[in-house]
């Protein structure tokens, strides 16, 4: 980590929406406070419907807090002015265009930013290469698997060579094995240049295997971060080795402790709901 100064900040952040039913406000998150170091690959769990994704769209510029601040590398980001533009978001569905063949999907960034196709495509090449898919540009999206589609879509991402990668559950679709191949794939490419990332995920197992450090929420609403626990666990790893290690299942007990009491709150609200 190269600078004293966070890659994505966010700072005493309050969100409240209108209620459905005109009676008030709905606060989503409150005097929430998250903080990345530049190539810091964070991780934030808890339990369903607490307000993860609404945070990570804070952190996009995609929505405006009610109260507090976020900052990208020391610099204010004001969610009116657009979208974070040093950060790739990921998001939990396919972003892909359906019509446009993998390699067109993956350029669709660079040409938007005027780069000429020539170049776009010799770059978009070199990113199918490295994500695994050299000889399947001309696909569409429909021809590929689902954890050929999170490739592109990895590829999509990484060719604009953002500061930040903002990751909304991407791998929780697939199946446990592509699942695995998958965050081993975000791993070694993470590794190559070290990117800050902020991931979101529901599975702790997940969350430990990836990261440098946990961020647990609490139940909703107005969330709250409630733990943050570094993960000293040794890199490069491999996500399905590294789950067996003692201390892989020292730290998995002691984030679960923090964690159970939340998500039996969720699930008592959503039973009652």
């Amino acid at each position: 980590m190269n600078s004293s100064v966070p890659a994505l900040k966010l700072e005493d952040i309050t969100c409240r929406f209108a209620a459905r039913d005109g009676g008030g406000a709905y606060t989503a998150v409150a005097n929430a406070s998250l903080s990345i170091a530049e190539g810091e690959f964070v991780s934030v769990v808890g339990p369903t419907g607490c307000g993860k994704s609404t945070l990570l769209n804070i952190a996009a510029g995609l929505l405006a807090p009610s109260q507090g601040s976020v900052s990208v590398f020391g610099q204010p980001l004001i969610a009116a002015d657009g979208v974070n533009r040093r950060a790739g978001y990921m998001f939990q569905a396919d972003a892909l265009m359906p019509w446009r063949t993998g390699i067109d999907n993956v350029i669709a960034g660079l040409e938007f930013r005027g780069v000429p196709r020539a170049e776009a495509v010799g770059q978009g090449e070199a990113w199918l290469r490295r994500v695994g898919l050299a000889g399947f540009g001309d696909r569409y999206p429909h021809q590929m698997s689902g954890g050929m589609r999170k490739r592109l879509a990895l590829a999509q991402t990484l060719i604009l060579s953002p500061d930040i990668l903002l990751m909304d559950e991407p791998f929780s679709a697939l199946d446990v094995q592509t699942r695995q191949l998958m965050e081993n794939e975000l791993l070694a490419l993470w590794a190559e240049d070290r990117k800050s990332v902020l991931f979101i995920t529901h599975d702790l197992e997940e969350a430990i295997a990836l990261s440098d450090r946990v961020v647990v929420l609490s139940a909703g609403p107005a969330t709250r971060p409630i733990g943050d626990f570094k993960v000293d666990l040794p890199r490069p790893r491999d996500v399905s080795e590294i789950r067996m290690t003692p201390g892989f299942l020292a730290l998995h007990r002691e984030i679960w402790a923090a964690m159970k009491e939340e998500v039996l709150k969720a699930y008592a609200a959503q039973k009652a709901a």
